[in-house]
């Protein structure tokens, strides 16, 4: 080699080996994210909510509300479970659904229908597949109920699970079910649950195993301490069934997958709840479940800790849909707030009023990354800067979408649209008596003459409670002023003086619907 390019060359493995410690540097500062989806939640299970303060034990939760932000503009696109994780893990509207269950659905009514059909298929973009290309190792545990799943084994509920038949379908069964979470962007996938825990075959397993999702979570603590990781840590609890011999006093050893050979042993022992509770003073419905819940939280926070990871992680804490008014796009369902925890906090304080909406996880958890998305990956934004407390500004509105309703908020007014397809009995499943029977006695009372078989998502029991508690439930239009009533039982649509605000309101839905699939009756025709 001559002389010039030895030079050359010697200057060109200096500048990498003077390079070499920033680059390491750069690694070493991306944190480490754990987003933690809680199931079902009610407001009063969470004492950072003015309606739990108190009525709760959860330490672990506690001290990430006490030492993180509040984010208490927090909202929801479509509250129920499985649009809610879709919106998580993609950024984007269900009505964006491509899955040929959900399009088939749409062109037969003319409009998009979100209920628990949302499904993200293996070639989505979505947040974990991104992070993986950003040098992530990507992490699931849990319930899975959105990403694109094999069907379950055809096993008939008295089966016994333990029969070597079974127990095989059942294994394979499992295997499908990770191989389908890590086509999705994961490359761990542990204790999943397709759906919800009620739903499984056979029904000696409908049980939920806070300590099984637990162990596959600190697993994939232990095998990726190295970082950057992402973990989606998505427990069943608190959703149904809430029975004890069901939930924290149920067999240990049942799962989706069969029976473990060995209870996990990573959280204080479930016998110890009761007790623990007592000794606190905590009484009431489900307590079990949220302090072993609690557990869970702890459980991960202890492993950070002792791999030295905590310092360098940021924790999401959301629950994916309002519990009192699920089934609906009613302030109940889509305002809930969550938390966000580091080290130190975050600039913003312990507070931040800032409107967001689920959507803004993937861009901010990218943004927090180092990695920030192109602005049209997502429908959602980063709020990486209300977090840091630089300049930010609302949204003018946030939209909402779930069965036949669709929503706006701008400042402290609602807008709420009903709108019903032609022959929505064709597109809505009314065969589930023990659902629908009860359901259709409470529409009948209500809605007048010539009723509806159905309510804004179709006949199920998550319709109870705002079938019962909202007043103009029926009304195609409904406007609402928050600050003056916060619970929307005045529908001021039908008003004179509010015909402007409405005209605005309905303006600004309209807007949103030209950029989305599927009409919407006369706020959007098909074309």
């Amino acid at each position: 080699m001559n002389t010039p390019m030895k030079r050359i060359l010697h200057v060109t493995l200096a500048l990498l080996a003077a390079a070499a410690p920033a680059v390491r540097a750069a690694e070493a500062a991306r944190p480490n994210i754990v987003f933690i989806i809680a199931d079902d939640m009610a407001r009063d299970m969470m004492n950072w909510t003015r309606e739990g303060r108190g009525k709760n034990l959860t330490p672990n939760l506690d001290r990430l509300a006490a030492e993180g932000v509040i984010l208490e503009g927090q909202h929801i696109v479509s509250p129920v479970c499985t649009p809610s994780r879709f919106n998580c893990l993609t950024g984007r509207y269900a009505s964006r659904d491509r899955s040929p269950e959900f399009v088939r659905l749409t062109e037969q009514a003319g409009q998009t229908i979100i209920t628990w059909n949302a499904h993200i298929l293996p070639d989505d973009p979505t947040l974990p597949k991104m992070l993986q290309k950003a040098g992530y190792r990507t992490g699931f545990a849990g319930k899975n109920h959105t990403m694109d799943s094999p069907r379950p084994p055809a096993v008939a509920p008295e089966a016994d699970a333990r029969a070597p038949a079974v127990a095989a379908k059942l294994r394979a069964y499992g295997a499908a079910m990770r191989e389908a979470v890590r086509a999705c962007g994961f490359d761990f996938a542990g204790a999943v649950y397709a759906g919800n825990a009620e739903q499984h075959k056979p029904a000696a397993l409908r049980v939920h195993n806070m300590d099984y999702v637990a162990k596959a979570g600190l697993d994939f603590l232990d095998e990726a301490k190295a970082g950057p990781f992402f973990l989606y840590f998505a427990p069943t609890l608190c959703h149904s069934p809430y029975a004890p011999q069901q939930a924290w006093n149920a067999d240990p050893l049942a799962t989706p997958e069969g029976y473990l050979d060995k209870a996990p042993d990573v959280l204080p022992p479930r016998a110890t709840l009761p007790a623990r509770l007592k000794k606190a003073g905590i009484a009431g419905r489900n307590k079990e479940m949220v302090l072993w819940l609690d557990d869970a939280v702890g459980a991960l926070l202890a492993r950070l800790e002792a791999n030295g990871m905590l310092d360098r992680t940021i924790v999401f804490f959301f629950n994916d849909n309002g519990q009192e008014g699920k089934g609906s796009i009613y302030q109940s369902a889509t305002h809930n707030p969550s938390i966000v925890w580091r080290k130190g906090g975050f600039p913003c304080g312990r507070t931040c009023a800032a409107r967001v909406t689920n959507l803004d996880f993937a861009p901010t958890i990218l943004d927090l990354a180092g990695s920030p998305a192109p602005a049209d990956a997502f429908d959602g934004v980063s709020f990486r800067p209300a977090l840091e407390g630089g300049p930010w500004k609302d949204r003018e509105a946030l939209f909402f979408e779930l069965g036949f309703t669709r929503g706006v908020l701008a400042g402290d007014w609602k807008y709420i649209a009903l709108r019903y397809p032609p022959n929505p009995e064709t597109l809505v499943d009314l065969r589930k008596t023990e659902e629908y029977g009860p359901i259709a006695k409470i529409i009948a009372q209500k809605a007048g003459p010539n009723p509806p078989p159905y309510g804004h998502i179709g006949g199920n029991n998550n319709e109870f409670k705002t079938l019962k508690g909202q007043a103009a439930y029926f009304d195609a239009d409904q406007l609402y002023d928050l600050a003056a009533d916060p619970g929307e039982q005045v529908n001021l649509a039908g008003k004179p003086e509010h015909a402007a605000r409405l005209a605005e309101m309905k303006a600004a839905l309209r807007t949103h619907l030209d950029r989305m699939p599927g009409g919407f009756a006369d706020l959007k025709p098909a074309r």
